[in-house]
């Protein structure tokens, strides 16, 4: 509930207009991953052929468990990645984690190798992935996870931190990430040549911290809340950050937010000296890496040049 907001109605209306503004305005792509669970929404599949077709580059991040069978064949073509929020590989453990029946946990890995089979019959260039969000005391579930991914035939499997806001609301203790580097390099050595494990090394070991302080990042990644709400990043959504709301597309079409006063009042407030990313948000966001890079450009430590060798992989999301 950290991103607790005011909730409008997401008609189906209301998400191909912003899908419909989002491609006219030069949006390259699309990810649905949503604050809370965007298979909820019936407009789901809907929303994924709506992007595809408009020449967005569409991309879900989701637990799984209501993803429909007979849907897979639809949207998998239309995808440039979907990867299943899973932090566990034990029914036990997932059921604990994820607060939920431990029937779930086979639920969702049947979803997952119906996907890969999928893939395979169809020569499809859908990204499938799993992902972890690791909290130390998660930590015997790492190396399981990991053989998971590889034996289900999934391409990577990736282990990310946990964000807390900038109270510290969930009492994360970001020191204790330090003792799992062994464990998560071990998880890595089952990578192999058709399936990648990575840790994300630069957010674990950053003891929470940043080394920035204005946020550039938003113009590059804006987000928006399950709600319909437009703020600069998720770690903003909740009510007490209204300051820094832009609008809602449920009410106002998104090519009007993005054009309007409001919009570059906000952009600009957060990267003015009237800001400080390192105590007025919350740790570790979405945009981290993009600030970071801006950050060093922006002082000249770094230039601006074009991927080296082979384009890389999901370009329109980095």
């Amino acid at each position: 509930m950290l991103q607790a907001n005011d909730e409008k109605r997401m008609t189906r209306d209301a998400i191909f207009r912003f899908l419909d503004d989002a491609a006219e305005i030069g949006v390259k792509a699309v990810s649905l991953v949503s604050d809370g669970e965007s298979t909820c929404s019936p407009y789901f599949y809907d929303a994924i052929l709506r992007g595809k077709a408009n020449g967005l580059d569409m991309a879900v991040g989701t637990n799984g468990i209501l993803l429909r069978k007979g849907r897979l064949d639809e949207i998998l073509p239309a995808l440039t990645y979907l990867r299943f929020n899973i932090s566990a590989a034990e029914p036990s453990a997932y059921a604990r984690i994820m607060g939920c029946k431990e029937e779930y946990f086979y639920k969702v890995c049947r979803i997952v190798e119906e996907c890969v089979k999928i893939k395979k019959r169809r020569g499809l260039s859908v990204t499938l992935g799993l992902q972890m969000v690791l909290l130390p005391e998660f930590k015997e579930q790492i190396i399981p996870l990991a053989k998971l991914g590889k034996a289900i035939g999934v391409d990577y499997f990736v282990i990310k931190h946990c964000s807390d806001d900038e109270k510290g609301s969930l009492g994360i203790d970001y020191s204790k990430y330090f003792s799992l580097v062994d464990t998560l390099k071990e998880a890595e050595s089952h990578s192999g040549e058709k399936y990648i494990v990575k840790a994300k090394w630069s957010k674990i070991l950053s003891g929470g911290m940043r080394g920035y302080s204005r946020c550039y990042g938003p113009p590059f990644i804006m987000q928006l809340s399950g709600s319909g709400l437009v703020a600069p990043c998720g770690m903003l959504f909740n009510n007490r950050y209204r300051k820094y709301h832009i609008g809602n597309i449920a009410e106002t079409s998104f090519k009007e937010l993005w054009k309007s006063e409001r919009y570059w009042k906000v952009i600009d407030s957060i990267a003015s000296d009237a800001f400080d990313a390192r105590s007025m948000c919350g740790s570790l966001c979405l945009q981290h890496m993009v600030n970071e890079f801006l950050w060093d450009l922006k002082r000249g430590g770094i230039g601006l040049d074009g991927p080296e060798g082979e384009r890389p992989l999901h370009m329109n999301f980095i």
